[in-house]
């Protein structure tokens, strides 16, 4: 057994030697060597290619890591965006609420791309009396970022800041190209007062626009007026502004306290409600708003509250009208520096139902009737007041006359009530007024 097996393995050794052998002989080692090499190389050169795999793979990563941070960036920005818009609207959604028993009225300052926005907000925060009462809502347009960063900087908290988003160009008629800012203005004031009384739900608000100063007793003002502003429906707005306000057409030293109606819209500093807004925006103007709102089909006989001395007065001798009037008119505003305590006094003579028919009967049977023509030579008993008559054909006459403005929007003059203007002259009281039987304004007097 043992025999078989030794002979078995000798057998088996004998082959794998002969196998060797025949291997060197019948197959030459250059070819071997030769593919051993290719072998080599192409290994080499996947080694190579691994490697550039490898850097492109890591490079590759590199910026899908950056990719990635900056979309981790995008959103985090997007979401303390979207955390402070809505921070802003629950702030002022909570201020909705009355203050202190009194209304919360927030103010509306419209702004664009003019830094000296800050003259106006800081006279606004100086002489507001509570925050809370009078929250300050900026409206900017133009995307213009010297005055944004402005307004964030110096104010912070102090103030809400919200931007028209609609930056779009506005197609306008060809002969109106040079009045594109217009447009530009009546489509912003349509979104904020949207976003004012639509959005955040307040009942009323103060207009004011980025180049006006303001009086110490700017709020207070309004405060007194608000109640007859709710409760009189002739009445459509309160305003702050005297387009006749010159120092020397004014009462200066009793004309403080003195308020009056007016058929004339005089914007510049003006309050309105939600309801008024809620009836004009539907058929809001594309362009000239402050216009479009003195046409008889808006204003439906309704009256304004203005003062006899000024609560505003422009500074903005440049802008969209290039200065119109200013230098001939609006820069003589008289600016009232005395505080009237209108909150605490007895505003109610102003009520359409009270006014009217004293104040008729004080023009045309308690005044000495003059002519325009011989006003400077008379004569005239001390503070007696004198009433100056005029015709379509000599108002711009008279008006020239006493230095007063003589242009009308949609038939209506200038601070005119009943088509009567109220003014000072010479320390007494003063009036340019119509026939006795007066019976309407026409819109085609310009």
């Amino acid at each position: 057994m043992r025999i078989k097996r030794l002979t078995i393995f000798l057998l088996a050794l004998s082959i794998l030697f002969i196998w060797i052998v025949s291997t060197y002989i019948f197959f030459p080692t250059r070819a071997f060597n030769n593919e051993m090499g290719k072998m080599k190389h192409i290994m080499k050169q996947l080694d190579e290619l691994e490697g550039g795999v490898s850097q492109i793979m890591g490079a590759n990563k590199n910026i899908l890591h950056e990719m990635a941070s900056e979309y981790d960036l995008r959103i985090e920005k997007i979401k303390k965006a979207t955390e402070k818009e809505i921070s802003q609207d629950e702030k002022l959604k909570k201020l909705q609420k009355s203050f202190n028993g009194g209304p919360v009225i927030p103010v509306i300052v419209f702004a664009c791309n003019r830094i000296t926005v800050i003259r106006c907000l800081d006279q606004l925060i100086q002489y507001r009396p509570d925050p809370r009462q009078f929250p300050i809502i900026v409206s900017q347009d133009c995307n213009d970022l010297q005055t944004k960063n402005a307004i964030n900087t110096n104010y912070g908290d102090k103030l809400t800041l919200i931007e028209q988003p609609d930056q779009s160009d506005i197609q306008v008629p060809p002969k109106e190209k040079k009045f594109k800012g217009y447009f530009k203005i009546a489509r912003h004031y349509g979104w904020a007062l949207n976003q004012t009384f639509f959005k955040y739900n307040f009942d009323t608000a103060i207009i004011v626009e980025d180049d006006l100063d303001i009086a110490p007793d700017f709020f207070e003002y309004f405060v007194g007026t608000y109640y007859l502003l709710k409760h009189d429906p002739t009445l459509w707005c309160i305003s702050a502004w005297n387009d006749n306000g010159k120092s020397n057409l004014v009462d200066m030293e009793n004309g403080a306290s003195k308020l009056y109606r007016t058929d004339f819209f005089p914007g510049l500093g003006w309050m309105l409600t939600k309801e008024l807004w809620t009836e004009l925006a539907p058929k809001w103007p594309k362009a000239y708003w402050d216009d479009w709102i003195r046409r008889p089909e808006q204003r439906k006989d309704r009256a304004c509250i203005r003062p006899e001395i000024s609560r505003t007065r422009t500074f903005g001798k440049y802008g969209v009208s290039n200065g119109l009037f200013y230098e001939k008119h609006l820069k003589y505003i008289q600016l009232n520096d005395k505080f009237v305590p209108f909150s605490k006094m007895d505003l109610t003579y102003l009520l359409k139902n009270y006014y009217d028919e004293p104040f008729l009967k004080e023009v045309y049977d308690n005044s000495i009737e003059v002519s325009y023509h011989n006003l400077r030579t008379l004569v005239l008993p001390e503070k007696q007041s004198i009433r100056i008559p005029y015709t379509k054909e000599t108002y711009k006459k008279a008006a020239r006359a006493v230095g007063l403005m003589d242009d009308f929007k949609s038939g209506v003059p200038r601070t005119g009530y009943r088509g009567i203007i109220t003014f000072h002259w010479n320390g007494r009281t003063a009036y340019l007024a119509p026939p006795r039987n007066w019976n309407g304004y026409d819109p085609s007097w310009s």
